[in-house]
C-alpha cells in the first residue's frame, strides 16, 4: 500500500493541472484549489501514518477468507447433499422393488386363496347336493313305508270286515283258536 501513496500523489497533481487555469498564482493559500490539494495530500498521509490501507487490505483478505470458506463450505454441503440424494434414490429404488414384490406376493396370494376358496365351495356344495339326495331318498322311504303300512292296514281292515261278513261264529272262534295256537308255539 505505501507503493500507492506515490501513485496517488502524481494522480492528484496530474488532476489538480486545470487549476492552472484559476486566478492568481496557485501555490497561494488564497487560492482554494491549492487549499484542496494540500488537504487531500495531508489526507492521504494521515492515513498512509495510520496504516489504514494495510488495515483496509488485512480486512478484504479477511473477507476474502472467508468468503472463500464459506464457499468451500457450501461446496462440500453440496457433495453430502449429492451423495444424501443418491443415497434416498438408491433407498426409493429398493422400497419400490420390495413394493412391487409385496404386490406380487399378495396377488399370488390372493388368487391362490381365492383358488381354495372355490375348491372348499365346490365341496361344500357337493357335500349339500350328498346330504339333500340322502333326506330326499329318506323321505321317499318314509313315504313308500307309510303308504304300504297305510295298505297293510286298509287290507286289514278290509279281510276283517270280508271275515265278519261271510264268516261265521264258530269259523271265527275256530280262527282265533289256531292263531293262539300258533302264537304259543312261535313264542315257545
Amino acid at each position: 500500500m505505501m507503493r500507492l501513496l506515490p501513485l496517488t500523489l502524481s494522480a492528484s497533481l496530474l488532476a489538480a493541472t486545470p487549476a492552472f487555469a484559476a486566478k492568481g498564482p496557485f501555490f497561494s493559500l488564497a487560492n482554494t484549489d491549492f487549499i484542496v490539494l494540500i488537504s487531500f495530500i495531508i489526507f492521504i498521509g494521515i492515513l498512509a501514518y495510520f496504516k489504514v490501507p494495510g488495515l483496509l487490505s488485512g480486512m478484504l483478505d479477511k473477507r476474502a477468507d472467508s468468503i472463500k470458506s464459506e464457499l468451500d463450505e457450501a461446496k462440500a454441503l453440496r457433495e453430502e447433499a449429492q451423495t444424501i440424494l443418491a443415497s434416498y434414490e438408491r433407498k426409493q429404488a429398493e422400497v419400490s422393488e420390495q413394493a412391487e414384490a409385496i404386490v406380487k406376493t399378495a396377488r399370488e396370494d390372493a388368487e391362490a386363496a381365492a383358488a381354495q376358496a372355490k375348491i372348499d365351495l365346490e365341496k361344500s356344495i357337493a357335500r349339500r347336493l350328498a346330504a339333500a339326495e340322502d333326506q330326499i331318498a329318506s323321505a321317499e322311504a318314509a313315504a313308500v313305508k307309510q303308504v304300504k303300512d297305510q295298505a297293510v292296514s286298509v287290507a286289514v281292515a278290509a279281510a276283517a270286515d270280508v271275515i265278519r261278513d261271510k264268516l261265521t261264529a264258530a269259523d271265527r272262534d275256530a280262527m282265533t283258536s289256531a292263531a293262539i295256537k300258533e302264537v304259543q308255539d312261535r313264542l315257545h
